[in-house]
């Protein structure tokens, strides 16, 4: 099915194996930027925009939250890539431990970046519902606007607010909003991390209050395999606004994986 995803494909060394990284919600793979000028000279990555997301198109919309997990596999598929580093950041570390759930033997190491690995609570059930609801109604300018100073910290640089910024307004309602409702039914990925049998690393902004370092420590403790990097200068974007000590901890990941 996935072959429609739009994607960026970039460095052909076929001594590594290639680096896919998954964006979160509501972004596009534009916020991997610094990440593909950082790694393409060294190895292959691929970013794709997911269903929804980006140039990617709305329709058909995903209805469960594998949907995503199943659409990179195609992607990978039709890109010829058999085995990867998988990173995710955000509702992008939920579809990376998707990935991991559906097709493990593909994954050789896993990259987990301010997310968290629980279902939805009862009330965040309601409040992606609602949420979905208002940005049907309005667009995501509004959101926009509420939510930026916690994407990113308040200090971050303008330019990277911008980028952010503009990221968010330009995703489409229809696709955000049927994300939003497939990440509320999406399973309870705790006991999953416990079973893991790659190297992992976690990473988060120590500013976060999405995904707060707590989340991070709790993952950490669960995976078998896994190194912490808390990013300070960081909220929920450490890879866009402190790319340089991001690149650094990904690197050194990427080197122990051993690719």
């Amino acid at each position: 099915m996935a072959p429609f995803l739009a994607y960026e494909d970039k460095g052909t060394d076929p001594s590594r194996l290639p680096l896919v990284l998954i964006h979160g919600h509501p972004f596009d793979r534009t916020m991997w930027a610094p990440q593909i000028d950082a790694f393409a000279p060294h190895r292959r990555v691929i970013a794709p925009d997911l269903r929804g997301y980006g140039a990617s198109p709305t329709d058909p919309a995903v209805t469960g939250f594998s949907d995503f997990a199943r659409d990179v596999a195609a992607l990978l598929d039709d890109l010829g890539v058999d085995a990867f580093v998988l990173a995710g950041l955000s509702m992008g570390g939920q579809i990376a431990m998707d990935c991991y759930r559906l097709f493990p033997g593909r994954v050789r190491g896993l990259v987990l970046a301010d997310t968290f690995p629980a279902a939805e609570t009862p009330q965040g059930v309601t409040d992606r519902h609602a949420l979905a609801d208002r940005l049907l109604r309005e667009g995501l300018r509004g959101y926009a606007d509420e939510v930026l100073d916690r994407m990113v910290a308040p200090y971050a640089d303008a330019r990277v607010k911008a980028h952010v910024h503009g990221m968010m307004t330009a995703t489409s309602p229809q696709g955000a909003a049927a994300a939003l409702r497939a990440r509320a039914a999406r399973p309870d990925y705790r006991e999953l991390l416990t079973r893991v049998t790659v190297p992992a690393l976690v990473v988060v902004g120590a500013d976060d209050t999405y995904t707060p370092v707590r989340d991070a420590e709790a993952m950490h403790a669960a995976l078998p395999d896994a190194d912490l990097c808390v990013i300070e200068g960081a909220a929920h974007l450490p890879n866009l606004e402190r790319p340089g000590e991001f690149d650094e901890a990904l690197g050194r990941f990427l080197d122990r994986v051993g690719t």
